[in-house]
């Protein structure tokens, strides 16, 4: 746990998408901030966001995240958001363009992988350019799991 400036302690946000390294093999990871509003970023300061199903993608060159679940703030009154807005991202020029030109290969996508606080206290989400797995590849992916799950108790006695 880190400690915030006032001295009490701060949890760490670490909201991750399991299901998206399970359907997709990952190509590369890009970091980027998210536009919210005051509402969201209190709820998911108090953790109540989720990134199943999300998608990430293009319009005029902007990119943007697409059924990402943040909760109403409870105290949020008349100011509150709507749960699943889309969201911009923000990136880097240099980023969009690449990402956006592997994006338009057959068989891509791009999908949100986690959404973390930073050391400033700022919203990120990770996403990452990646290949759909077919059938097989899901199956070797449950094996290697379940090998290293054995493996590891093994070590333990």
């Amino acid at each position: 746990m880190a400690k915030s400036k006032k001295g009490l302690k701060q949890q760490r946000i670490n909201i991750k998408n399991k299901r998206a390294s399970f359907d997709y093999e990952f190509i590369d990871t890009f970091t980027a901030g998210i536009v919210l509003t005051g509402t969201e970023i209190k709820s998911i300061r108090a953790g109540k966001a989720s990134l199943v199903d999300t998608y990430c993608y293009f319009i005029a060159g902007e990119i943007w995240v697409k059924n990402m679940y943040v909760a109403q703030y409870l105290q949020g009154s008349y100011n509150n958001h709507v749960e699943r807005r889309e969201r911009k991202l923000l990136l880097n020029k240099k980023e969009m363009r690449s990402l956006e030109a592997d994006a338009k290969n057959p068989g891509f996508t791009i999908v949100p992988v986690r959404l973390f606080i930073n050391d400033k206290g700022l919203a990120k989400l990770e996403i990452a350019l990646a290949k759909g797995k077919k059938e097989f590849d899901k199956r070797q992916t449950m094996k290697e799991k379940e090998d290293r799950m054995e493996m590891d108790r093994a070590r333990r006695f």
